[in-house]
């Protein structure tokens, strides 16, 4: 699956963003967002199920960012909302070509279950 992400810029504090992810097919059970900032390790912020919609959310994000789906189109957005100097980073999405019957959290947001990664995004959030 070949992954394209868009919508990173720059942005004030407080402001928003809407991501993007076009993947090129549907076999795919998951896609992911995560983000690497310098001298941090990824993390994983939030993923969607492709057969149910189920989200999960990392801690540090959830209530500010939103994960949802187009089916049809094959897309994924992540709209980030409130956003603050530390949310800083290249920002990734990536799919999980395998079929699992039960999509816990802690798989959802482990980059390591994740086969296909796009090429990034960066956001640059100022104070």
């Amino acid at each position: 699956v070949q992954l394209v992400e868009s919508g990173g810029g720059l942005v004030q504090a407080g402001g928003s963003l809407r991501l993007s992810c076009a993947a090129s097919g549907d076999n795919f059970d998951a896609i992911g967002w995560f983000r690497l900032a310098p001298e941090k390790e990824r993390e994983g912020l939030a993923s969607i199920s492709r057969r149910d919609g189920t989200t999960y959310y990392a801690d540090s994000v959830k209530g500010r960012f939103t994960i949802s789906g187009d089916n049809a189109k094959n897309t994924v957005y992540l709209q980030m909302n409130n956003l603050k100097p530390e949310d800083t980073a290249v920002y990734y999405c990536a799919a999980d070509r395998t079929f699992r019957p039960i999509r816990t959290k802690w798989v959802s947001l482990r980059g390591v279950e994740y086969d296909d990664w796009g090429q990034g995004t960066q956001v640059t959030v100022s104070s």
